[in-house]
């Protein structure tokens, strides 16, 4: 089956240094003398980022919605770069776009998350999907989700990223429109007249015995099956030393495994007191909640691209995949590094069957097609558009 042939999808990549060269090389290629109504623009924040917006601008036309993000890295059908910018770009029938930003400070995490779901309100599509990209930073992002969540319910999925600074971890960007923010949630209400898939995946598996939530608070675990956090983590993993010693060791990644109905959600554990001995990381870990170690090799983490994409072409109801975004988690980008991105790019590729695609390696990942759950680490999140 053939989608839409007067809609499009088309995507841009530039490693030029001069910033307004760069926006405007990355826009001119995606949109390719059409009429965009949405261009997403993700690029390194050592970019000039008003003169970049000012290219994007100029190929794009006084009417397009411009979203975007700074990066930990960029990736599109072409590259995967760290300094460069990736644009993708949509229009045509059947397409409806809507915009909103909103400062987390002004309002609070939820709340945030809630007008920013907004949006979406009285959008009479068949298919609709909120594209959210947050400030990575953001403390307790994952109520940004539950807020979003709440406004909209089960009805609507979320996908999205938390943005970087080429892992600098010191501040990043938003863009809506000719706007550059800071701290804030840039949403993008996407619907359409054809199906949208979501696949989300990320290839690690479980090791050892499941371990009890057994208290916590917010990102932080106090302790696991009834001892403190940190013993239980150091002996799991046979390491005798500090905590500051055991993550670096890690490169600040310890996954957890949160167990779902789906399978396991990741969860990164970066930090412990040896004093309080506790450990934690950005994302909520309730109480009572099962998880395991997680581990994963390279041959892992690609198997996890590849079925990210399977599972989002299985909800385009056989339709030819038109193009997809892309929100890859930086720890992954640090696991594939010395040829392994070149090998996700390949299987992106293959598994989107050579559509065009664009994205950038986050902070942390945005997905919820069931329940509430919406928050994602070192995970491949695929939103494919047929």
């Amino acid at each position: 089956m053939q989608t839409n042939p007067h809609r499009w999808f088309g995507v841009g990549h530039s490693s030029v240094s001069d910033s307004g060269t760069a926006g405007a090389q990355a826009a001119a290629e995606a949109i390719g003398g059409r009429t965009p109504k949405a261009v997403f623009v993700f690029c390194s924040i050592a970019h000039d980022l008003p003169a970049l917006l000012a290219g994007v601008r100029a190929e794009a036309g006084p009417d397009a919605a411009i979203v975007g993000s700074t990066t930990h890295g960029e990736l599109s059908s072409d590259a995967a770069t760290l300094g460069g910018v990736a644009i993708a770009a949509l229009g045509g029938d059947g397409f409806n776009v809507r915009t909103r930003a909103a400062k987390i400070k002004e309002h609070g995490q939820r709340a945030t998350g809630a007008l920013i779901a907004e949006t979406v309100r009285g959008m009479k599509d068949d298919y609709k999907v909120l594209i959210m990209l947050v400030e990575g930073l953001a403390a307790v992002p994952h109520e940004i989700v539950r807020g979003a969540y709440t406004e909209i319910g089960a009805t609507v999925p979320l996908v999205g990223g938390f943005g970087g600074d080429d892992n600098q971890f010191e501040g990043d960007f938003q863009f809506l429109d000719d706007r550059i923010l800071t701290g804030s949630v840039v949403g993008l209400a996407l619907g359409s007249d054809a199906p949208i898939g979501i696949g989300i995946a990320h290839g690690w598996h479980k090791v050892g015995e499941p371990m009890i939530v057994s208290k916590s608070q917010g990102p932080h675990i106090f302790k696991l099956d009834d001892k403190p956090a940190l013993d239980v983590l150091l002996h799991r993993n046979n390491f005798k030393g500090t905590a500051e010693e055991f993550f670096k060791q890690r490169g600040q990644l310890q996954p957890l495994g949160l167990s779902r109905r789906n399978g396991e959600d990741i969860r990164v554990i970066h930090a412990g007191d040896d004093d309080e001995r506790s450990v934690w990381g950005t994302a909520e870990m309730t109480q009572g909640a099962l998880v395991w170690i997680m581990q994963a090799d390279r041959h892992d983490l690609l198997n996890g691209a590849a079925q990210s994409c399977a599972d989002a072409l299985s909800h385009l109801d056989g339709l030819t995949p038109l193009g997809a975004l892309a929100f890859n988690c930086a720890g992954r980008r640090a696991g594939l590094i010395e040829g392994g991105l070149d090998e996700e790019l390949a299987i992106l590729r293959k598994g989107l069957r050579d559509a065009p695609f664009a994205g950038f390696y986050t902070t942390g990942e945005i997905a919820r097609v069931r329940g509430a759950s919406g928050m994602h680490h070192l995970t491949l999140v695929t939103l494919a558009l047929a």
